[in-house]
């Protein structure tokens, strides 16, 4: 349905609509670009449509739902795909990621879990890890990480992952008290929720202080079970902390 949709020129004048129509229909065109854009081909023809500028001013300066609408339908552009990149950087240029951050802060469970969503996408670019970290995101991720919903901790637990890929955010993210967090998202989050905490772990044991930190947690027993028993995604995850653990001579012993 979404490839014929978009293939009667639906995309146009759904991005003029979030341009210059009423209050609730820039709300419900934004949601049917977010829904369109589940499609890889359809991406590109919301990108090329010019739907980022207005989508990024919706997001500023909607209302809540037209907040969450617009921040839905930006994660959905910047998702992990190689045709994506320009989206992310065009994105996070339009000065999309502090508005993002504030959302994660402040704005309805939804809108947390939508906001952190965005983030997570936008943060397979090197440069916006950066702005993103910059912007002061790390706390209110571990905050919905600790307090939110499942799909909440979810979506925050995969932000955190893709920023503690840049080696300044690891000291940034265990300062923020995420590691305790982390451990026991492993031990019984969804499995989603797992994959992404160990491998948050796994980034995090980059930094020395933070491979003891994570070992005093009690991290390495529920991400040995993990390994051993998880699904395909999990146990990955679960391997790959471990291997960095295990750089540390009393983390061996105990692995």
């Amino acid at each position: 349905n979404r490839a014929s949709i978009a293939a009667r020129g639906t995309i146009p004048p759904l991005v003029e609509l979030v341009k210059s129509g009423t209050s609730d229909a820039k709300e419900v065109a934004a949601g049917a670009l977010g829904s369109l854009a589940l499609n890889d081909d359809n991406k590109v023809l919301i990108a090329a449509a010019g739907a980022i500028p207005p989508l990024v001013e919706l997001k500023m300066h909607g209302m809540d739902y037209g907040k969450e609408a617009a921040a839905g339908a930006l994660m959905n552009l910047a998702v992990e795909n190689a045709e994506n990149a320009d989206n992310r950087a065009s994105i996070a240029a339009r000065g999309t990621i502090p508005p993002l951050v504030e959302l994660v802060k402040s704005g309805t469970s939804d809108a947390k879990e939508v906001a952190a969503g965005a983030l997570g996408s936008l943060a397979l670019n090197d440069d916006n890890k950066v702005l993103i970290a910059a912007a002061g995101a790390i706390p209110p991720l571990v905050e919905l990480k600790m307090h939110g919903m499942d799909y909440g901790k979810e979506a925050a637990a995969g932000a955190l992952s893709r920023l503690a890929v840049n080696v300044d955010s690891t000291v940034s993210v265990a300062a923020a008290g995420a590691i305790p967090l982390l451990v026991e998202l492993a031990k019984s989050g969804t499995s989603r929720a797992q994959e992404a905490a160990a491998r948050t772990l796994g980034h995090l044991a980059v930094n020395a202080d933070n491979k003891v930190s994570i070992e005093a947690a009690g991290a390495i027993p529920p991400l040995v079970e993990l390994a051993k028993i998880g699904t395909s995604g999990p146990k990955e995850a679960a391997a790959f902390a471990l291997k960095e653990l295990a750089v540390d001579d009393d983390n061996q012993v105990s692995i």
